[in-house]
């Protein structure tokens, strides 16, 4: 396997940062981070294993005391204490400086932190919530990552067991610093890759079995719907499925079903025709049997005897066997038009050498073969432990259709970003099992737009399909429009992918990372934020049948936010209810917020023509829109252009970089939410608060400032929005009017709050009353 050789990273760490003695070896890669190892026999590794590739940081400063049966050493963050024996709880500690508790923040050999969330290998089956594994932060302000059974890659660029017995630990003590945690953890095990922008879109998956014909009418009726997608996933139906009982099942294939599809490579190159990208699902687990077209092959370049049609055996621990599954199983169909591969390995036992996951090792050498071939590379695949951020994309596996799944996956998704893993694509709309519910699936497809992928999936029965046009007339006036948005959002979601690529920031973050000294940060679990400017409240409970909202528990951080669905401002650094009938959910812009969006609605994902940039007042902002010629290595072009709101007003500067690969022209509509009513001569939408303007510049050419006053326009009565949720409400007539009355009086917010408090109204009711009022007295 010489082309995957070279791994990123240098596993040997500077000999300036070891103390080591009989039996032990502790290395300081950094004042916060702290390898241990003991062996009775004296053997360490300097190899690259599953979870760590890199040793190699700078030296920090650190203190050592030593006596023959004793060592401290001392950082600026942690002091480490040992009695040069085995490894025990008497005579292994570490403690944490800084105060992060006022008496947990000693970690002892062996001890277990209350750990803040962390990941799983897979959510199949799952209804509800699970327990979550491999986060490097604790409440306690330390966790510690167990490498010592992790196999090791030798220099030829295989996988092998490393010798048992010993003892590999990473420490980490970062206490409330999880975003710094983060870029030691990714300096350590590799950085988030850069994936096609086209994988940021809308994609559509479903186990079924679509023929031809049928798939391109599902393409052109999406066409018609004017719903952009950008990835087409061909579920195991492509393959042969129905084969001799005495071969087994076909779940595991790699043989066209010409029944379905006469031409493969034609149909093929239409999908990449409509600007779609493709995706074969695999279950590996049943090797090649004599039924596949290949089998001849595969037999004779392993010597298997193919007369008695003995069974070729998946075995990721020989070297023979993956050279074949990729040049003989795999690359005709690359060579045909497939982008990438969808790995469903579901096993969880090990190979046949050393408990090697066969998992690890199918991510791992797909991911590594398409780099060879000089292709940006993308896998759809399930986590196989720590390091497996370095093989995106996460396949979280076959959800159950229950509210309970739903409300489980948005704490499961930014949970994730503690250990590393920030790009799960979730089974949205769910699998299989529950019941019919166009409320519950239309939320789900809420929070898959603001996810990390975008992937609407359903099993075989013909029910659980995720066609947008599947719902009621303003049910699917719904899904289609929260479906573009996702498409429009590629720049804003390519950026940040950019930016977790260099500065390892996931797209996805816990609010804690930002506001680590706040108790109700740790509490709102279902809040995340999304990049640097947007922060999203999923609705994962029914709404409440008279009132026909949901309602969401949220924390705000300290500052101004806006609702970018309603333009409703919001005081943070508080506790509030939130309420939203079906047709939306909270997303909440900070104060200043840039996000730039897509206006081509067009299949695919290329850099657009037209743009949108949404411009939110109340604090100064800058971000920068980064695009590419989706290369890879020495082939990349890149261009960023930057957005800049200040008190001179706002300012698209000129692009730096290759600009080459931008469009010729292009069309800017700038959108400002939260302005003074006639800061410029636009249109508006008085009801949002917002004021737009269109521009048209050379891809070379810089933007003259907009003059905007940065003074919020101030809170302004808004009684539609009162009518809005008093005539959906299943109240009295005479109550609603009441209710209206009192709404629109000229007195504070609080008088108004006090009189509806008075009516003894339903909670839900009182609260989306309390929510629309504060938003505007």
């Amino acid at each position: 396997m010489s082309r995957w050789k070279k791994l990123p990273g240098n596993p040997e760490a500077d000999p300036r940062a070891v103390a080591s003695g009989e039996g032990y070896r502790v290395t300081v890669l950094a004042s916060r981070l702290i390898r241990l190892e003991y062996s009775e026999k004296n053997v360490f590794t300097d190899l690259p294993t599953k979870a760590v590739i890199n040793r190699l940081f700078p030296v920090p400063e650190f203190r050592v005391s030593e006596r023959p049966d004793f060592i401290e050493i001392s950082t600026a963050e942690l002091i480490l204490r040992y009695n040069k024996g085995p490894f025990s709880a008497n005579g292994l500690e570490i403690e944490v400086l800084g105060g992060v508790t006022a008496y947990n923040s000693v970690w002892r050999y062996a001890g277990e932190p209350e750990m803040l969330g962390g990941t799983a290998r897979t959510l199949d089956g799952a209804d509800g919530e699970i327990r979550l594994f491999d986060s490097v932060f604790s409440v306690n302000g330390y966790a510690v990552m167990d490498d010592s059974n992790s196999f090791v890659v030798d220099e030829d660029g295989w996988v092998r067991a490393r010798a048992s017995g010993g003892i590999d630990l990473y420490f980490f003590g970062y206490g409330r610093d999880f975003l710094g945690g983060l870029k030691d953890f990714y300096a350590l095990s590799g950085a988030t890759p850069m994936l096609p922008r086209w994988a940021l879109g809308n994609w559509w998956s479903r186990f079924h079995a679509y023929s031809e014909d049928g798939y391109k009418e599902l393409i052109e009726r999406f066409k018609k719907e004017e719903v952009p997608l950008c990835v087409s996933v061909l579920d195991m139906d492509w393959h042969l499925t129905e084969v001799d009982p005495k071969y087994g099942s076909g779940w595991t294939g790699y043989t066209w079903n010409k029944k379905l599809f006469p031409d493969p490579e034609r149909f093929m190159r239409w999908l990449h025709e409509q600007g779609l990208k493709i995706t074969l699902n695999v279950h590996p687990a049943d090797g090649v049997r004599a039924f596949e077209e290949k089998y001849l092959e595969m037999a004779g370049r392993l010597g298997v005897d193919a007369e008695n049609e003995r069974k070729i055996e998946f075995d990721a621990s020989n070297p023979d066997f993956m050279e074949a599954y990729f040049e003989i199983l795999n690359r005709p169909n690359e060579k045909m038009g497939v982008d990438f591969w969808w790995l469903d390995w579901q096993q969880e036992g090990g190979s046949k050498h050393g408990g090697l996951d066969p998992l690890w090792i199918l991510n791992h050498y797909h991911f590594m073969d398409m780099v060879g071939r000089g292709e940006r590379p993308l896998i759809l695949s399930r986590y196989a432990g720590p390091g497996s951020h370095r093989y995106p994309l996460g396949f979280s596996g076959d959800s159950c259709i229950t509210w309970k799944s739903l409300d489980f996956q948005p704490y499961f998704t930014s949970a994730s970003s503690n250990a590393g893993y920030a790009w799960w694509s979730h089974d949205i709309g769910g699998h299989f099992k529950g019941m019919h519910s166009d409320e519950l699936q239309l939320r789900w497809l809420q929070f898959g737009v603001f996810s990390p992928i975008m992937r609407l999936h359903s099993s075989s029965n013909p029910f659980t399909s995720k066609v947008p046009w599947r719902f009621d007339s303003s049910g699917r006036d719904t899904a289609k429009r929260f479906m573009r948005l996702r498409h429009q959002l590629v720049p804003y979601l390519y950026a940040m992918m950019e930016r977790a690529h260099r500065m390892g920031e996931p797209l996805i973050q816990p609010l804690y990372y930002k506001c680590p000294e706040e108790r109700a940060a740790y509490s709102a679990k279902n809040e995340y934020f999304f990049g640097t400017e947007l922060l999203v409240c999923p609705m994962t409970t029914p709404c409440d049948p008279k009132t026909k909202l949901a309602e969401f528990s949220a924390w705000l951080p300290q500052g101004k936010w806006y609702d970018v669905f309603s333009g409703w401002e919001y005081e943070g650094g508080r506790l509030l209810n939130l309420y939203r009938p079906l047709e939306s959910i909270p997303v909440l812009a900070k104060a200043g917020a840039i996000v730039p969006l897509s206006r081509d609605m067009r299949n695919g994902a290329q850099n657009p023509e037209n743009l949108e940039v949404w411009i939110f007042a109340g604090n100064d902002g800058e971000f920068e829109l980064y695009e590419d010629n989706g290369m890879s290595g020495e082939g990349l072009e890149k261009v960023v252009t930057r957005l800049k709101l200040d008190s001179s007003g706002f300012s698209i500067l000129p692009p730096v970089g290759d600009y080459s690969i931008l469009p010729v022209k292009r069309r800017w509509r700038l959108c400002f939410y939260g302005f003074k009513k006639g800061s410029f001569a636009c249109d508006a939408d008085e009801r949002r608060g917002m004021q737009a303007i269109e521009v048209e510049l050379g891809r070379e050419g810089a933007f003259m400032p907009i003059e905007a006053s940065l003074e919020g326009r101030g809170k302004v009565q808004r009684m539609e929005d009162v009518f809005s949720l008093l005539s959906r409400a299943e109240i009295e007539y005479e109550m609603k009017a009441l209710i209206y009355q009192i709404a629109g009086k000229k007195e504070p917010a609080h008088a108004l709050m006090g009189e509806l408090q008075a009516l003894g109204l339903e909670p839900s009711l009182h609260g989306a009353l309390v929510e629309s009022i504060s938003s505007w007295k």
